[in-house]
């Protein structure tokens, strides 16, 4: 048995009958030769790999009165006929049915008596190609870790052979109600023994925040924007339904690397421009004109790069966030990248001074019953609606490799990730970057914003508008 750290059991005490914590990864395949991937096959071939990702293996036991956060402990055998399943894309098959199909799946929740996790073959799509859907729940692994996962699943020979299917584990017995109960009174009493040391460390750790908040003033340098109340307010930052909707898109990732050499900018100082301009596009669309700058949520890892020879994590969270102004209110596309190339750099530098575990450790305190209970009442009386939102959506950018995977025989031709949709914060933008292109995938609360493609559609028209800036400023 491991007990869930305070961080990857928010996760759960977050999820609601709208906001559902699982992320997505949807690879689309070049079919292996014969045409087909049978539902089969593709059981066999996650079958032969569950050695390597124990985190699929594991189920969640509550506390007896919730008095500490859950454990996870082995399911035994798998029933792979529930986890790994086929749907049908509607007819006549385009990656936008495709997108339709993805956003019926992303609505369901997972079901917490069994592992946290399902993958989904679709068929049906008019080129040919093969679409697999995963579903992780967030408590089970972040961004990095989920990545780790498809690199043990991936290789980069066509004709690797698979490793033989492991025997499979047996159930881990389940520790009687008492014992559940002392366990967690003593980890429990452990964590409140740390207390005087957390709040010390955290007091010296807002003090260097200030004081780089004073640098950054005397610099002449922006702020990054205030959660809350900085934010304004847009029709994507409302409560939300349970009702997705999700559009994908390949960009050429040359430009973008043209662009970030050009003007001595990162690539994410790129795409969180990118998405932006886009966003204030669809926005006008729809006869908006926030008041002040939009501003992301960016997702950055809280740990530092595994020691050489280390395997990499394959299971739970380490993760922050960033609060980065996207500058919607510069109009110049080249202006408007350098000025979140500094917000950015702010935005990075706070967050080094405070560091990126300070929110983890406060989150081992969280009391498991209360706080699930204020989120569910938070989300059924549509609480996000009278409010300002933390900031209006989440960005994320995840690097992926350079060079061609496989897996069962057949190529990978585009990755797709997303992260959740919370509440107040109805559109995820992940970017996940492939050979030499990124794939993006853009899911939104079907309340906040009916039609993510609008917001795909007009990354590439910021992208364009961002070169041709860049060929005449040279």
């Amino acid at each position: 048995m491991e007990r869930l750290s305070g961080l990857d059991a928010n996760f759960l005490y977050n999820e609601t009958t709208s906001e559902h914590m699982h992320t997505l990864k949807l690879a689309v395949l070049d079919p292996p030769e014969g045409g087909v991937l049978p539902l089969e096959v593709m059981r066999n071939e996650i079958g032969r790999r569950m050695a390597a990702w124990p985190a699929f293996g594991r189920r969640i036991v509550r506390v007896p009165l919730e008095l500490h956060h859950p454990l996870w402990v082995d399911a035994g055998p798998l029933d792979l006929h529930y986890h790994v399943r086929r749907a049908t894309i509607p007819a006549p098959g385009t990656p936008a049915q495709m997108d339709e199909a993805v956003a019926r799946i992303a609505e369901q929740p997972l079901d917490r008596t069994r592992p946290l996790w399902q993958a989904w073959l679709l068929e049906g799509r008019d080129d040919g190609r093969i679409a697999v859907l995963v579903k992780i729940h967030h408590c089970v692994a972040d961004g990095v870790a989920a990545t780790a996962l498809l690199a043990s699943i991936m290789s980069l020979d066509a004709e690797a052979t698979p490793p033989e299917p492991p025997d499979p584990p047996a159930a881990e017995e389940v520790p009687g109600r008492a014992r559940l109960m002392a366990d967690a009174l003593r980890d429990l009493a452990r964590e409140l023994r740390r207390l005087p040391r957390n709040i010390s460390e955290t007091r010296t750790a807002v003090a260097r925040r200030k004081e780089v908040l004073g640098l950054l003033a005397a610099e002449g340098g922006a702020a990054p924007p205030r959660p809350i109340l900085d934010t304004p307010v847009t029709s994507f930052n409302r409560a939300i339904t349970r009702r997705r909707a999700v559009a994908t898109a390949a960009l050429p990732l040359a430009p973008m690397l043209e662009v970030k050499r050009a003007a001595g900018v990162t690539l994410n100082d790129v795409l969180l421009t990118m998405v932006g301009g886009a966003l204030r596009e669809v926005l006008a669309g729809l006869g908006e004109h926030p008041d002040r700058p939009l501003s992301a949520g960016v997702p950055v890892s809280s740990e530092p790069p595994p020691e050489p020879g280390m395997p990499p994590r394959v299971s739970g969270n380490k993760v922050s966030n960033l609060f980065v102004s996207m500058c919607t209110d510069i109009e110049d596309p080249l202006e408007r990248l350098h000025a979140v190339h500094g917000s950015m750099d702010s935005a990075k530098r706070l967050h080094s001074a405070l560091g990126g575990d300070v929110m983890e450790t406060w989150l081992e305190y969280t009391p498991p019953r209360p706080y699930s209970w204020v989120m569910r009442r938070y989300s059924d009386m549509s609480v996000a609606d009278h409010h300002r939102a933390p900031f209006n959506v989440v960005v994320s950018n995840v690097p992926g490799p350079r060079t061609p995977l496989h897996v069962a025989g057949a190529r990978l031709v585009d990755f797709f990730s997303a992260g959740p949709v919370l509440e107040g914060i109805g559109v995820n933008v992940t970017a996940w970057s492939y050979i030499d292109h990124l794939d993006v995938m853009v899911t939104s609360c079907a309340r906040a914003l009916a039609e993510p493609v609008l917001v795909a559609d007009a990354m590439r028209g910021q992208l364009a508008e961002l070169a041709g800036a860049l060929s005449v400023a040279t």
